[in-house]
C-alpha cells in the first residue's frame, strides 16, 4: 500500500520513503532509547528558541517577551486545531492544565528576568540544575526506580555545571544568575505535572493548553511595559512560536515514552548548542570553565545514554 495512502506520491519521492522507514525503525527502538531521542530533539529546538528570546528581551521588556512567544505558539497551532477540531483539544482535567500553566508561567518570569544578563552558555547550563530537580520530584512523585547509573550521571552533570556557573556568581551578574537559578525547581515542577498529565492526555493537548495558560496569565504582566514590535521582532516571535511549539510537543512526547528521570541526563547536551549559537548570534565567547563543564556534562551524556541503550531501563 502507498504511504501517501493511494496516490502513489509516496513511491515518487525517495525522501518521503526515507522518512517513512527512519520512523518505522525508530518506533522498534526500546522506550528509553526513544525518550532520550526526543529529549535531544527538545533540548536543541529550545536552544535555538533562547537564542532567539534573548535577543528579543534585549530590547523588549521581558514580561511582555514572554505574553508575545506563547501567543505566537497559540496561532501556530491554530491550523492544527482547525483541522483536529476544537472537541479533540478539549482537556480531561481543565485544572490541572491551568495549574500546570501557573506554575510554569511563575518560572518563566524568573527565566525573562534574568536572561537579558547572562550569557546563552550561562542561561543553559544554570538550566541543567533543573534534570536534578525532576529526577528527585520523580523518584518522591512517581515513584520511578532511580538506579545508581541515573544518580551517578545527574552527579556527574551537575559538578560540570557547578564548573560553569561557579565563577558567575561572583561577577556582577551573580544576582542574575541567582535569579536563574531559582527558576530551575520551579520549572522541575511544572515538568512533573506534565509527566502526571500525560497518563491521561495526549502530547498535542497539553502543549496546547500550556500555550494558552501561560498567554492569559501573562497578559496582565505584560501590559505594565508595553511596547509595539517592530516587523523584524513580529517574525522573530512567529519563529519562536514555531519552535517553542514543536520543543514542547518533543518534550511531552519523552515524558510520554520513558521514565521522566531516564531522559533528563541527555539535556546536559544542550550546552554545546548553545555555545555556539552564543557565539555566533551574540560574540559569547565561552570561558575556560564552560568548556570544561560541558566537557564534563557531555561525558556524563555519553555514559548514560550507552547504559540506556543497552537496555538497563525497565
Amino acid at each position: 500500500m502507498p504511504v501517501d495512502g493511494g496516490t502513489g506520491f509516496g513511491q515518487r519521492h525517495p525522501w518521503i520513503r526515507r522518512a517513512v522507514l527512519a520512523r518505522r525503525r525508530a518506533e522498534r527502538l526500546p522506550p528509553a532509547v526513544r525518550g532520550l531521542l526526543w529529549s535531544i530533539a527538545a533540548g536543541f529546538l529550545f536552544v535555538v528558541l533562547n537564542t532567539l528570546m534573548r535577543g528579543l528581551s534585549l530590547n523588549l521588556a521581558p514580561f511582555e517577551t514572554q505574553f508575545l512567544r506563547y501567543l505566537a505558539g497559540i496561532g501556530v497551532m491554530l491550523p492544527f486545531i482547525a483541522r483536529g477540531g476544537l472537541a479533540a483539544f478539549r482537556p480531561k482535567n481543565v485544572a490541572g492544565q491551568f495549574t500546570r500553566g501557573a506554575v510554569h508561567t511563575a518560572g518563566l518570569c524568573l527565566w525573562f528576568t534574568a536572561v537579558p544578563h547572562i550569557t546563552l552558555a550561562d542561561t543553559t547550563a544554570i538550566g541543567f540544575t533543573t534534570p536534578i530537580f525532576i529526577m528527585i520530584g520523580a523518584v518522591l512523585v512517581f515513584r520511578e526506580p532511580m538506579r545508581w547509573e541515573r544518580w551517578a550521571a545527574a552527579a556527574m552533570g551537575f559538578a560540570g555545571v557547578l564548573i560553569v556557573v561557579g565563577p558567575q556568581l561572583t561577577g556582577s551578574g551573580g544576582q542574575f544568575a541567582l535569579v536563574m537559578l531559582a527558576s530551575s525547581p520551579v520549572f522541575a515542577a511544572s515538568f512533573l505535572i506534565t509527566k502526571g498529565l500525560t497518563r491521561y492526555e495526549r502530547p498535542e493537548v497539553i502543549v496546547v493548553w500550556q500555550a494558552i495558560t501561560v498567554t492569559l496569565l501573562s497578559f496582565p504582566l505584560a501590559l505594565l511595559d508595553w511596547r509595539w514590535p517592530d516587523a523584524l521582532q513580529w517574525a522573530m516571535f512567529v519563529g519562536c512560536g514555531v519552535l517553542g511549539s514543536a520543543g514542547h510537543y518533543c518534550l511531552t512526547k519523552s515524558f510520554s515514552v520513558a521514565d521522566i528521570s531516564a531522559t533528563q541526563s541527555v539535556k546536559f547536551l544542550d550546552l554545546v548548542w548553545a555555545a555556539m549559537l552564543g557565539w555566533l548570534a551574540f560574540s559569547d565567547l565561552p570561558s575556560r570553565w564552560t568548556l570544561a563543564g560541558g566537557v564534563v556534562i557531555c561525558a556524563s551524556t555519553v555514559w548514560i545514554a550507552r547504559r540506556e541503550a543497552r537496555g538497563r531501563a525497565p
